[in-house]
């Protein structure tokens, strides 16, 4: 019977279309009351019913009906309302879990027509109001059920989603959703507002709460996954970031209509629904979306210009910075309570990533930087970053880790130039000492992993290396503990603190002494013996590089140009590299490094300047001859940045250092530079040169000329392709060992 009485329904509804240009009365009474016993048994779960109607011409009767009934609403007021609702309630129930009809009714054309219904209500819609949007409840329910016939006609069908896609459907929900129910409006609500006295607050509340969560599983569904699907844009970004405003304090006194916890229960839930949705969309578009990241860097400085006077930029840094559980989240259960203040630090982890995205994108290096304003040096957004870490570097007291980080590695992407890395580290900002007062051993890893990323940027500059080293950024990386073995499981942040000691040390003795000395207990000894039991090449070949940087800087450096003191902590700390560990390090780097020449150059330069050394020589003839050590190494790890990222990384090498220098003499190939050559055939020179090695040692030193003799003596003569400057190289070299 069900069946014979929807099948009527249809009919009739099919009669009355025809009748429409009668314009008889009570016309629209007739459909609504026609659809609503169609909408009512479709509702009972019956596939060969829905298949039967599907197959009728109900689909175009009720795209027709709609648009009548859309465009009557501009002349005869509400009377077609109750009608539209119904016909929606029909489309929805259709098209249930049903393929077929979701098809017939896109063929008719019905959910383009329901997102022109919606584009008549989001027409009025201010970008970010925090008001509630005035609605009755009528309208209500038309904008609640046609975003539920989309969501319901979505569902797993991708013809439909491309269609709402190609109509901005998404776009459209948003407003509307967020101006329906901007978050926490609730709060706010004033009954004296109301145009119509006589409708009930508690359900028209609980109609705008349903309408914005089925929004936002409709915007989901239309979306599809969280890839950049095109859905969104800047235009988009006021709506959202509007809504993060309800969770900022003060809050509120709640109305006295939601003052008990049942009350505002749902409500609670949608806020908190809808925060969630918010933050991960923002995050997405921030990661994938290039035009939200340059937007969002614009409206920085001109918000009238760019999201309609919502500074959406600065009202995240806001947020991140004041955004706070609610103190209505109190009453819910201790498990209710803890899900959503885990959610809610989750959702601004979330936003911290799209911030420092945003911060990373290099077309925006010159919208964030601003020297316009001296009493905010960088500008604006720089401003904000140094004040987080200043006010917040004893994070004991504070325990706000989120805004270091944020701070730090949106500097650290800001940071990139050279002349923005000095400004930095320079008066008046001057932010090296506090930097260093975040290096803790207790400081989580996330912020040592900001905070060294930061200083390895600033590093990099050489104008830095003396402030830096000034505040003590060496000392406080070793007494952090970050190279000990707590920290092997966080090798990313172990190699970055490698580096930033690395770039110190480039030509600035004071750091290398700060690196060096004392020597029992040195920031280098803790890099060495990270290096010996790393399995990864990244670490132990970064980790002899701060070694070859230290070796030239001391050697580098006139002592005429050094004060007594200083002259005398230089020789304290070459005595330190003197050493069979120092030594043998670099040889482990030259015999690991085949692929990478660059690598065998710096092991080689150091070992001939430690070979200068009174009793250098002797040590750096047996690191050569001694056997090396098996080392495990993962062939995994990232590649340096002194080699092609196309190198694998070796995982076995020669059984000695001087056997790796062999076969750089022996390999004529063009990745081999001259200058390595040259540099192998100088060291080996010298080592034969009389009283660089002890006496006691003529029968190594001859192992060694024997070794290499016939290849020196090759490039000497100049065989095959040859440079001069490997050509000159090997005769010095064939001549010290006359001498």
């Amino acid at each position: 019977m069900a069946g014979n009485s929807a099948l009527e329904s249809a009919s009739k509804l099919g009669d009355l279309l025809a009748q429409l240009p009668l314009n008889q009365a009570n016309q629209w009474s007739d459909i609504e009351r026609t659809a609503q016993s169609l909408a009512n048994d479709l509702r009972s779960k019956n596939a060969e019913q829905q298949t039967a109607l599907g197959q009728t011409l109900l689909p175009q009767t009720l795209t027709s009906l709609l648009k009548s009934a859309t465009s009557d609403v501009q002349s005869s007021g509400s009377t077609c309302k109750p009608a539209i609702f119904e016909l929606l309630r029909v489309a929805a129930n259709l098209c249930m879990d049903h393929d077929d009809n979701r098809g017939v009714l896109l063929d008719a054309g019905f959910p383009q027509s329901v997102v022109g219904l919606l584009e008549g209500y989001a027409e009025p819609v201010k970008p970010a109001q925090q008001e509630a949007l005035p609605i009755s409840i009528p309208d209500l329910k038309i904008v609640k059920t046609a975003i539920g016939f989309l969501l319901n006609a979505s569902v797993g069908y991708d013809a439909v989603k491309d269609r709402l896609v190609s109509l901005e459907a998404a776009m459209t929900i948003l407003k509307l959703s967020s101006a329906i129910y901007p978050v926490g409006a609730w709060q706010r609500y004033d009954p004296t507002s109301e145009k119509d006295s006589t409708e009930d607050p508690a359900e028209k509340w609980s109609l705008r709460s349903t309408l914005a969560s089925w929004s936002w599983r409709a915007i989901e569904e239309i979306r599809g996954g969280d890839e950049d699907d095109g859905l969104y844009g800047p235009d988009a970004l006021p709506l959202l970031v509007s809504q993060l405003r309800a969770f900022i304090p003060p809050y509120p006194e709640p109305p006295s209509i939601f003052s008990t916890p049942s009350a505002r229960r749902s409500l609670v839930q949608t806020d908190y629904d809808i925060y969630e949705q918010i933050c991960g969309l923002i995050e997405s578009l921030c990661l994938d979306v290039e035009d939200v990241r340059l937007s969002l860097a614009r409206g920085l400085t001109f918000p009238d210009g760019e999201h309609g006077g919502v500074a959406c930029l600065s009202e995240l840094l806001t947020f991140v910075e004041k955004g706070d559980y609610p103190p209505y989240w109190s009453s819910e259960s201790a498990g209710e309570r803890s899900a959503k203040e885990k959610g809610f630090d989750l959702g601004k982890g979330a936003l911290v990533k799209a911030i420092v995205e945003v911060a990373g994108e290099e077309k925006n290096t010159d919208m964030l930087w601003d020297d316009s304003e001296a009493e905010k040096p960088g500008g604006e957004f720089v401003n904000r970053m140094v004040g987080w870490i200043r006010a917040h570097k004893s994070l004991k007291e504070t325990n706000r880790d989120d805004l270091i980080i944020c701070a730090t590695l949106s500097l650290g992407n800001i940071c990139r130039r050279d002349a923005h890395s000095t400004a930095i580290v320079g008066p008046p900002i001057s932010l090296g000492p506090d930097l260093a007062a975040l290096l803790e051993p207790d400081t989580d890893i996330k912020v040592k992993h900001g905070v060294i990323g930061l200083l390895k940027h600033l590093a990099q500059s050489q104008g830095n290396r003396a402030a830096l080293g000034q505040a003590g950024i060496i000392q406080k990386l070793a007494a952090s503990q970050i190279w000990g073995e707590k920290a092997d499981m966080v090798e990313i942040v172990q190699v970055a603190a490698i580096g930033v000691a690395k770039h110190m040390c480039n030509g600035d003795i004071e750091n290398t002494f700060s690196l060096v000395l004392p020597p029992e207990d040195s920031p280098l000894r803790q890099i060495l013996e990270l290096v010996k039991r790393s399995d990864s090449i990244a670490t132990k070949s970064e980790g002899t590089r701060v070694l070859v940087n230290a070796v030239k800087s001391l050697w580098s450096t006139d002592p005429k140009s050094l004060d007594e003191e200083k002259v005398k902590k230089r020789e304290a700390a070459m005595k330190a590299v003197v050493t069979e560990p120092c030594v043998s390090a670099l040889a482990r780097l030259i015999g690991r490094s085949k692929r990478y020449p660059t690598l065998i150059n710096e092991g080689v330069v150091a070992l001939s300047l430690i070979s200068t050394h009174p009793n250098g020589g002797t040590l750096v003839l047996d690191s050569l001859l001694n056997p090396l050590p098996a080392e495990n190494i993962r062939t995994t790890s990232q590649p340096l940045s002194a080699v092609s990222a196309t190198e694998a990384s070796p995982v076995t090498g020669p059984r000695r250092a001087l056997d790796m220098l062999i076969t750089v003499l022996r390999d004529n190939h063009p990745n081999v530079p001259a200058e390595v050559r040259s540099n192998v055939c100088a060291l080996l020179g010298h080592l034969g040169r009389k009283g660089v090695v002890a006496e006691s040692r003529t029968i190594d030193l001859q192992r060694m000329e024997d070794s290499t003799r016939e290849l020196i003596e090759g490039l000497a003569r100049a065989e095959g392709p040859s440079n001069p400057k490997v050509v000159a190289a090997a005769k010095r070299a064939l001549e010290a060992w006359q001498q």
